[in-house]
């Protein structure tokens, strides 16, 4: 189960990936002796928990529920997340065990669970968990804008005329008849000249390997050939006359791409 954080008043608080948070972190700002229990066994709980799963969950078991909800307040009546889980098949509140273990809610719960804790750790959870999604929607444009430009650019590539000189070298046909077993390195033949081991030869020094220090203009054109090369395999055109074709289709590219108003507006951003 991923999980991200979020700080609230010097707690850290986790949220998994479908955004549940974590009551068992959040019980930690609460002063004196307080569990999950205590609030769960409280009437306005109970029927707050029933009209969410009502609302949210079609197989809520609203006949356990009516048992629950009759013992709730009561000084002798006390039940777990566990139990709660089990006799209604509740699916807003969740108990993992293990080392990343705890107690979590859906927000909306997680929220009414806050003010338990005090009306100022309601107030900074909800500030942070919107803080959270924000940030992530924000990136997730960014990742569309990225998609949208480089969609842009793989159509200019197909439009654009050849305007410089070349840019991968242009391959010998003594080059061109040498085999290549690994497709990855036709690949890195066809666009950077060399093999991966003829890069990490002439820089032994440096992390990493070729394609970790491409530019973006190059890492397009990759990802282009790789697709292309997969079409070529299928046609069984053997590896010397497939680097001879992805060589040339790398120069053309590239050329193309070095003009790309485009792919230079994102390279700034």
């Amino acid at each position: 189960m991923k999980k991200r954080s979020i700080i609230v008043l010097d707690r850290n608080i986790t949220v998994t990936k479908d955004d549940y948070i974590s009551l068992t972190d959040m019980l930690k700002a609460k002063d004196g002796e307080f569990f999950i229990s205590d609030w769960l066994r409280n009437r306005n709980t109970v029927e707050f928990l029933g009209i969410w799963e009502s609302v949210n969950n079609p197989n809520f078991n609203y006949g356990e529920f009516a048992i629950i909800r009759s013992n709730a307040g009561l000084n002798s009546y006390k039940i777990s997340v566990k139990e709660w889980v089990q006799k209604t098949g509740a699916i807003g509140i969740t108990a993992k065990t293990g080392r990343y273990g705890g107690t979590f809610a859906h927000p909306d719960i997680a929220l009414e669970f806050g003010m338990w804790i005090s009306p100022a750790f309601k107030v900074y959870l909800i500030k942070e968990f919107k803080r959270l999604k924000e940030e992530e929607s924000n990136k997730l444009q960014l990742q569309w804008n990225i998609q949208r430009t480089l969609a842009k650019v793989n159509y200019h590539i197909h439009t654009d005329a050849i305007k410089e000189n070349l840019i991968p070298k242009q391959l010998s046909k003594k080059e061109i008849n040498i085999i290549y077993a690994n497709e990855a390195d036709l690949l890195n033949v066809a666009l950077f000249g060399k093999t991966a081991k003829q890069w990490r030869d002439e820089n032994p020094n440096t992390k990493g390997n070729i394609r970790d220090y491409a530019s973006l203009e190059q890492l397009v054109v990759l990802s282009n050939l790789e697709s292309i090369n997969s079409l070529l395999v299928r046609q069984n055109i053997e590896q010397p006359k497939r680097l001879e074709e992805l060589n040339k289709i790398a120069i053309a590219q590239m050329k193309s791409l070095l003009h790309n108003n485009n792919l230079n507006k994102l390279k700034k951003q």
